[in-house]
């Protein structure tokens, strides 16, 4: 097992293995109003034109400010809760790869892949399969599928290059997001048109078939901006998996195609329409081993699209708010042919599926004073979902929730947050109310101790409440024989979430005391936060999602306590980047009494259940460097400890060449990973033939 000495001592590796010292700022220090929520203080051209610009010096900026957690543009001292800041230009120079793989970044997220290749992330564990706890946001719409709890992340529709900041609120955000936001909130805030005109082409390729190709075309003028982007990402995935005993090729590949259109339209007064336009199309590989010894590999097709605008009115320098709408489509088609064993008849089947979802936002923000300030709003959401497999036909949830959080100075060194959500749900014929109570100590300038308690409710998904799990026969062979079982559901009713009572919701109480601070180091800035928590999570739903072994129930309490640090140091030419996070979880299985009755054993398997992504050790090093003539360079080091099987180590290089011309620049870039282990951290399935990996990109812009 790694010790907490060899993540210091690989980290110091990697720090050598850099050389010296890139401007990267990763944590952006400018007011922004292109984040959604808080419009009217400043336009979005002026807003990015301040990120690009070059910073006079790192110093100057003021403290860094976060949206995210309350929806109010806060200062970090003014937070109530611990919100990780990653630049998109943080993203681009560490070279990662894939969206899920920038979450190593933050302290107490975990990032594994199951099954064919399925990338997953958590915050402080649990789960593993399906990411039932976490709010995940693209520009305010919601992203993650709440019919059967998941988040398509290599379907993600955003480019790594669109991406202008990410924001992860560490704890309970229920208060301002709603049910969901359990464990945390992700929000993804990608570029303004207003700062992307002109033409931007990318490529990168690598080992295991990696390839990107990017471009993105974009005008603006003071009546109209847009930008019109594609993407395709493609992957082969892992080498090999193992299957009895044997090693064999893994069918677990992705190929992706992203077109994103983003438009403002500015309007008297300082007003403002938002639109924005997504389609994604592509398969995502399932291997047939791993659902089941088919005769076909059960690919995904994908075919998804999205639809969102908003109105952003602007009162007053006191008063603005926003009217935001969106809907979305998913639609996934699964099929293979089968013939199962000890059986002399083959059939195709399937688990097609489409889900949609409609959502409605109004949102208002008053200043009252430097010391009152007030956001508050309303929403309403309709998810609809169909399909044979999962439901028999179609379902529906509705949901409708009203929130607010009133920040609140009595005097300079001490600031209030009061915040809370009520929400309404069909899922469960329940009222929810999430509140959050939190107190901003500023013990000196730029230093400030936070005392945060919330409160978050997580509801189970439509399939874990209403599921009718059956797969439907067609194209039976031979017909002749076995034409009566066309159109025949089979292993429906087998498992046991037929004749039972509605699940319970699963609820939090987390308690946070948090430092966050800032200090010069000579010509450099320190950034430090720390945060100590204490989590009581119960009536946690847990078990096995199997047609033919169903038991899922409210049967676990987790206790989970454990402290997460996250410091920079930046100077001019250099940023070197550091997190850790300790975790310790207790879980209890408190499931009704059965006949006969569990062993430990079996109650201890709810337990792990919830487990498989919890790390008792993680945390993350990275040095940025630049150098004269626009040469630049990269190393992180990613670390996760006691993850399932062992632990998950990697050294990240890169090195970068720009070349600018009168009417165009251009940019070469290498980039190496290391895996410091030969044993698959998740899964034994997970082989990959060559621990070194080997990437190159190369990006053209006029």
């Amino acid at each position: 097992m790694t010790t907490i000495p060899s993540f210091f001592k690989y980290g110091a590796l990697s720090i050598l293995l850099t050389g010296l010292p890139l401007q990267v700022h990763a944590q952006d220090n400018t007011p922004f109003s292109s984040i959604p929520g808080d419009q009217g203080l400043l336009d979005d051209a002026e807003f990015s034109s301040n990120l690009e610009g070059d910073y006079d010096f790192v110093l100057e900026e003021p403290m860094p400010e976060v949206l995210t957690t309350t929806k109010l543009r806060q200062p970090k001292s003014r937070v109530p809760g611990t919100t990780t800041i990653i630049q998109g230009e943080l993203i681009r120079q560490l070279g990662i790869r894939s969206l899920v793989e920038v979450f190593r970044l933050v302290p107490g997220m975990t990032v594994a892949r199951v099954g064919s290749n399925k990338p997953v992330t958590s915050y402080h564990g649990t789960v593993a399969y399906d990411q039932r706890r976490l709010q995940v946001q693209i520009d305010g719409r919601t992203a993650y599928q709440p019919n059967l709890a998941g988040v398509e992340w290599q379907a993600m529709p955003v480019g790594l290059e669109n991406i202008e900041r990410i924001e992860i609120s560490r704890g309970p955000n229920a208060a301002a997001y709603g049910i969901n936001a359990f464990l945390g909130t992700i929000n993804i805030i990608t570029k303004s048109p207003a700062v992307t005109d002109g033409v931007n082409l990318r490529t990168s390729f690598g080992t295991g078939g990696y390839k990107t190709a990017y471009g993105s075309v974009g005008n603006v003028s003071d009546s109209y901006q847009w930008r019109l982007a594609y993407k395709r990402r493609q992957d082969d995935g892992f080498d090999s998996q193992i299957e009895n005993d044997e090693e064999i090729p893994f069918h677990d590949g992705y190929a992706f195609n992203l077109v994103t259109y983003d438009a403002i339209k500015p309007l008297r007064g300082g007003d403002n329409v938002e639109i924005r336009l997504g389609y994604i199309e592509g398969v995502d590989e399932e291997d047939r081993f791993k659902t089941g010894d088919f005769q076909t590999q059960p690919d995904i097709d994908v075919d998804d699209y999205y639809i969102q605008a908003r109105w952003n009115i602007v009162d007053s320098e006191q008063h603005f708010l926003h009217i935001q709408t969106s809907f979305q489509d998913y639609h996934h088609d699964q099929d293979w042919r089968w013939c199962p064993e000890d059986f002399d008849y083959c059939f195709t089947t399937n688990q097609d599926i489409e889900e949609s979802r409609l959502e409605f936002e109004l949102q208002d923000t008053y200043i009252f004073s430097q010391d009152i300030r007030l956001v508050s709003g309303m929403g309403y959401r309709e998810d609809r979902v169909e399909s044979d497999t999962y439901f028999n036909g179609k379902e529906s949830n509705y949901q409708f929730r009203a929130f607010g959080n009133l920040e609140y100075t009595p005097i300079h060194w001490l600031t209030f947050n009061f915040g809370g959500n009520w929400e309404t749900t069909t899922n469960i014929d329940k009222n929810f109310f999430s509140p959050r109570v939190a107190a901003n100590i500023q013990l000196a300038e730029n230093h400030t101790l936070r005392f945060v308690y919330s409160e978050a409710v997580r509801i189970p998904s439509t399939f874990e409440q209403n599921a009718d799990w059956g797969y439907r026969m067609h194209n039976v062979q031979p017909a002749d024989q076995y034409g009566t079982l066309e159109g025949q559901r089979f292993l429906e009713g087998v498992a046991t979430y037929e004749n039972r009572d509605p699940f319970d919701e699963e609820r939090i109480i987390s308690r946070e005391i948090s430092y966050f601070g800032q200090k010069r180091l000579g010509m450099g800035l320190l950034s430090l936060e720390v945060k100590y928590f204490h989590d009581h999570i119960r009536d946690v739903v847990s078990g096995l999602l199997s047609p033919e072994d169903w038991n899922l129930d409210n049967n676990v309490a987790l206790d989970q306590q454990g402290f997460e640090v996250e410091t920079s140091v930046e100077f001019r030419d250099t940023q070197l980047r550091a997190t850790y996070a300790y975790m310790d979880q207790d879980g209890e299985y408190r499931g009704d009494a059965q006949t006969p009755p569990l062993t430990f054993d079996e109650k201890q398997k709810f337990i792990d259940l919830e487990s498989r992504l919890t790390v008792e050790h993680s945390g993350s090093v990275a040095w940025i460097q630049s150098y004269p003539l626009d040469l630049t360079s990269a190393t992180a080091f990613y670390w996760a400890d006691s993850l399932k099987r062992n632990q998950f180590q990697r050294l990240d290089f890169r090195l970068a060449k720009a070349f600018h011309q009168p009417r165009f620049s251009y940019d070469l870039a290498f980039i190496m990973q290391h895996y410091l282990d030969d044993e698959p951290p998740q899964s034994e399935d997970n082989i990959i033939d060559d621990r070194n990996q080997f990437y190159v990109e190369a990006g053209l812009r006029f």
